[in-house]
């Protein structure tokens, strides 16, 4: 055995230095010089040389000619498992995921043992594609096999439940590992963000840190994205104080990040200061600060930025053109959106999507032009999708179109039936019309389908924690001092002017159930433990899941006039900066 082991590795290293094994390396991942000098093999008669084939199908691999690499593997007479081990890595690494489930499978077939580096390749391209049941096979096998333990092995399946959404699996693999390295935390902070679980991303960081393991520039990006979600304006301000004083290398990755974050955060000028300083620029950098100009309402420096791009950036993409036309929509900035609407195919050979249509309704429908809203949807070329039938609703809803609007709802419940979303729009454009009748019939329709209403809540960030408010939520231990604060808060809001907004609630309640009902919502709720919690001078800072409502929106005018506090609310759209008794979209949302 000893001996058959010595004459492998002499094989190896002559195999290494031949002329052959150094044209391959010549060569390196170029699909035509390899053919070259794969010609020149079958001319020599080194074809049958295993060592030089294997070499030749990781290149081939890694050169993109995955056609070619399995036609010369099924030319290898007797593939072992070196071959395969090598030829499942690279095609993993070289994004070809079904390929290598495909070699593994033939690994299997020709009664080969994977290895531990075999299943980490797999388990990483089942993570690639997403697919759950494949990669729990997989996993059977691992089990089967004896690497249930294997540190990398783990490590790779612990990135594959995270990535599937699979996060009580991950946790336990997590949990049950015996040396947990900065990617396993990685993963599971990953994990957590990607799958909407901000606060247990940002848990599991604060963990990481309590034990002391040193954060990486991966760790940092899905943290300051859970950060950009959550509205965690201090971690978010920590994390990148942290890369300043161990000078971290901003890459155009972690840059963008940090722009995310701190528009998310409701600081555009901060996010403004990283792009400009940022050495490297691609088009999704470009395209986040547009988009943070664009949510805080800021359409003019959107669109100068994006002419800036155009002139001497990358060239925009699709995700651009969603940034620049919702931005132009929620500053009306009509006739700059037609002409970007229109340059997508004109100069960039674009087609619009259904994100688009979607940005140009919306942005008609906020300018009153319901018509010429309402004539683009019947002219596009493909059904229209619902999210468009929602935009237009909604702008029939803002300018109370009522009979457009019903004929508007009928195309929208005949797409999409069971979206309670749906429903309450409708419901409240009845309303608007006095026709209480017909909202007592859509309601009847919500509960006989079964349907609910999506809960709002608001999120503030105090000392690092964030609180969460629901509407008459009394579950926080300062209820008592919270409520009492905003009833205060509330009667001065009167004495200053502030009437409620009658849109905003059920018109068949009356006047005192009616401001009852308006007075906790979240919003409402969240501010006032802000104001409570907060020095004076500190700007507050909401998030809100769902969009703002009329009547919530007067009343924080108001409550920043009467508190001379300048108060943030990020909605499901766009941001409102409060400030003086104004908001910074001017009553245009």
């Amino acid at each position: 055995m000893e001996a058959r082991r010595l004459r492998l590795c002499i094989f190896a290293e002559s195999s290494t230095h031949s002329p052959e094994y150094q044209a391959l390396l010549r060569a390196g991942p170029r699909i035509r010089p390899l053919q070259q000098v794969h010609a020149r093999f079958v001319v020599s008669g080194s074809h049958s040389s295993r060592a030089l084939l294997t070499k030749l199908l990781t290149l081939a691999c890694a050169a993109g000619s995955i056609g070619y690499t399995h036609r010369l593997l099924f030319s290898v007479p007797n593939p072992d498992s070196f071959l395969f081990n090598s030829l499942v890595k690279a095609s993993s690494s070289s994004g070809f995921p079904f390929d290598t489930v495909f070699f593994y499978n033939r690994m299997l077939q020709c009664r080969i043992s994977p290895s531990s580096y075999t299943f980490t390749s797999v388990i990483k391209a089942c993570a690639d594609l997403s697919t759950l049941g494949l990669g729990k096979r997989v996993h059977s096998h691992v089990l089967v096999c004896g690497y249930g333990l294997d540190p990398f092995v783990q490590a790779a399946l612990l990135t594959f439940y995270a990535k599937s959404g699979d996060l009580g699996v991950a946790r336990k693999l997590f949990d049950k590992m015996s040396e947990r390295t900065v990617v396993a935390w990685n993963s599971m902070i990953s994990g957590y963000e990607q799958n909407g679980c901000s606060r247990e991303a940002v848990g599991m960081f604060n963990r990481m840190r309590e034990q002391c393991v040193q954060p990486d520039s991966t760790t940092f990006v899905s943290v300051l994205s859970a950060c950009a979600q959550l509205g965690a304006l201090g971690l978010g301000c920590w994390v990148h104080d942290y890369i300043i004083d161990n000078e971290l290398c901003v890459n155009v990755v972690l840059g963008t990040s940090l722009i995310n974050m701190y528009a998310r955060c409701g600081n555009v000028g901060k996010a403004r200061e990283v792009f400009d300083s940022m050495n490297e620029r691609n088009v999704i950098a470009w395209t986040t600060i547009i988009c943070a100009y664009g949510m805080h309402g800021y359409g003019n420096q959107a669109m100068e930025l994006f002419h800036q791009m155009k002139a001497r950036g990358p060239h925009p993409n699709n995700v651009t053109f969603v940034a620049v036309l919702s931005a132009c929509a929620h500053s009306g900035l009509v006739q700059e959106g037609r002409k970007a609407y229109a340059s997508m195919g004109q100069e960039y050979g674009l087609v619009p999507g259904v994100e688009h249509h979607v940005c140009l309704v919306d942005m008609l429908g906020r300018a009153g032009l319901l018509n010429e809203a309402y004539q683009f949807i019947k002219e596009l070329n493909q059904a229209p999708a619902p999210a468009v039938w929602t935009a237009m609703l909604g702008a029939c809803r803002m300018h109370k179109n009522f009979d457009l609007g019903v004929e508007v709802a009928e195309h929208l419940l005949a797409v999409e039936p069971d979206n309670p979303g749906h429903y309450v729009m409708l419901s409240n454009l009845y309303a608007l019309a006095g026709r209480m009748d017909r909202v007592e019939t859509v309601r009847k329709m919500m509960i006989r389908r079964r349907l609910k209403k999506q809960v709002g809540f608001s999120t503030i960030e105090v000392d690092q924690k964030t609180h969460l408010f629901s509407m008459g939520d009394k579950s926080h231990l300062e209820t008592n001092e919270i409520y009492q604060y905003l009833d205060e808060l509330m009667s001065r809001c009167r004495e200053a002017g502030y009437v409620p907004a009658p849109d905003s609630v059920l018109h068949e309640l009356e006047e005192e159930e009616r401001e009852y009902a308006l007075r906790y919502h979240s919003e409402k709720l969240a501010i006032a433990f802000g104001l409570l919690r907060t020095s004076h001078g500190t700007v507050i800072r909401i998030v809100k899941n769902l969009r703002i409502c009329e009547d919530c929106h007067l009343a924080i005018k108001y409550m920043s006039l009467i508190t001379d506090r300048e108060i943030i609310v990020r909605d499901k759209l766009r941001f409102h900066r409060f400030k003086d008794g104004h908001c910074s979209c001017l009553d245009y949302w």
